[in-house]
């Protein structure tokens, strides 16, 4: 009866959390327990995750309806926007940095000016690439490789995305400000609310209904910018109004270069971090495709399950991020440090009850998208493998963004490079193709080198220097 009783406490406890962590709050993670502060974080920033990659999903589904050329223009384009969501996730990350500790130190007009300077520079990027866009999306398409046709089918979803990159890059940073000052709530709300647009958008626009004319392709990007100009509109309300401590204030706008220049040098990091981590993937799928097209079929399908499975881990990940950045803003390097190390924890335990479950489930994860005996037997390969080194990535991720979030995005850039372009893809070529172990091979070298990050990155975060990052 006590331990039912206790069960029951337990679960209510639970309840009571979670609806805490929704309700859009901001709060200063500086004191009180650890683990709560871990929870109140990570379950807004998980589920923030999991609606974006719902929306990719969606969004490829309709697009594929409409044939070849329009699915390859997609693909084309948002291998040219890479570079804008690299600048948006680095300057994310700085931002990010930069109010939490301005938060953690109770400076609140600093963290007002961070961020306003912050918003300043990403209008500023925005409009530059815009422009750019809007007058040569035709040129770019063509350089990308493709076809009359599809430029011709194309160039009006190309040109919709290069002109709304500004949603996509304000959306990346609202968001970073929200975290820093401790509200994942808001962040993720705004992105639910962008993304579920997107999602009712797309079939009206793309197909057409009623009065609604059939806009095809065009249609996807027009749904897209609709739905994230619809969340920056929501996010700017919040950042705008005078409820809230971080407010975005008009003379705040104007740009300071010194802050601007310190987001820039933390920033940096960050953008280079995901277009190091992004080119090593393409080298990969070309090693793999010497193969043939079954082996680069099942490696799809499995690092596609694999990036939407490990989504929750990321959302603690960022939460290690925003208590790093406000406990040195109070001047708590050891409660710092020892909430990386819970959430580490944490993400352990999930990720490797997730490497059992696929480990041994594996055949009928990747029978869910093909029934190719081929495709089967090598995305059932890449799956397991990879799989083996979940307990190394639960504390390689959590430690890089801890170091992000403390301002030191130099430290997990230069990991980045080694492991991946020095490591990781030359071990890939040796073992794949040089000592003919065929994709096996390939897969072996993204799990060690996978480990191998993880472990140094744990190496450098006992070292400590990262507490003493300025920013």
């Amino acid at each position: 009866m006590k331990t039912t009783r206790n069960y029951r406490h337990s679960l209510q406890h639970i309840l009571v959390l979670f609806k805490q962590s929704l309700n859009g709050e901001e709060r200063e993670y500086t004191s009180g327990s650890i683990d709560k502060a871990i929870f109140l974080l990570s379950i807004p920033m998980i589920l923030e995750m999991l609606m974006e990659s719902l929306f990719a999903v969606v969004d490829a589904y309709f697009v594929s309806r409409l044939g070849v050329d329009a699915v390859a223009t997609v693909g084309l384009t948002e291998s040219m926007l890479t570079i804008v969501y690299s600048l948006a996730i680095g300057l994310s990350m700085g931002t990010t940095a930069m109010v939490a500790r301005r938060v953690g130190e109770k400076n609140w007009d600093e963290a007002k000016k961070a961020a306003s300077q912050a918003l300043t520079l990403g209008i500023l990027l925005a409009i530059g690439v815009g422009i750019f866009g809007y007058f040569y999306s035709d040129e770019l398409l063509r350089l990308m490789g493709a076809s009359e046709s599809v430029i011709a089918t194309g160039n009006g979803y190309a040109r919709w995305m290069f002109t709304g990159n500004i949603t996509v890059l304000l959306l990346f940073l609202n968001n970073a400000i929200f975290r820093g000052a401790g509200n994942a709530s808001l962040a993720m709300k705004s992105l639910i609310l962008a993304n579920g647009l997107n999602m009712l958008l797309d079939p009206l626009l793309i197909f057409g209904w009623g009065p609604i004319p059939a806009f095809g392709v065009t249609g996807a990007a027009m749904a897209t910018n609709i739905g994230r100009g619809v969340g920056v509109a929501f996010q700017l309300y919040f950042l705008l109004k005078g409820s809230h401590r971080i407010k975005v204030i008009g003379k705040y706008m104007k740009p300071a270069w010194d802050i601007i220049w310190r987001l820039v040098k933390v920033s940096a990091g960050g953008t280079g971090q995901f277009l190091i981590a992004s080119a090593s993937w393409i080298f990969l799928v070309k090693i793999i495709s010497h193969f043939g097209s079954d082996a680069l079929a099942g490696y799809t399908i499995a690092i596609r399950i694999i990036v939407f499975a490990i989504l929750p881990a990321w959302g603690m990940s960022n939460a290690a991020a925003t208590l790093v950045g406000q406990n040195l803003g109070a001047g708590q390097p050891e409660r710092a440090e020892k909430s990386v190390w819970r959430t580490a924890f944490f993400n352990m335990l999930f990720l490797g009850t997730l490497s059992v479950v696929f480990f041994t489930s594996a055949d009928s994860f990747i029978r869910v998208f093909s029934t190719d005996e081929l495709v089967v037997q090598y995305g059932k390969q890449c799956l397991q493998i990879v799989c083996l080194g979940y307990i190394f990535y639960a504390y390689g991720m959590v430690i890089s963004q801890s170091f992000n979030g403390a301002g030191d995005t130099r430290t997990p850039t230069l990991i980045n490079f080694f492991g991946f372009w020095l490591f990781q893809i030359p071990l890939a070529y040796l073992l794949a193709i040089v000592l003919n172990w065929g994709p096996f091979g390939a897969f072996v070298a993204i799990s060690v080198a996978e480990s191998s990050i993880a472990l140094v990155s744990i190496y450098l975060f006992r070292q400590g220097k990262w507490k003493k990052t300025a920013i």
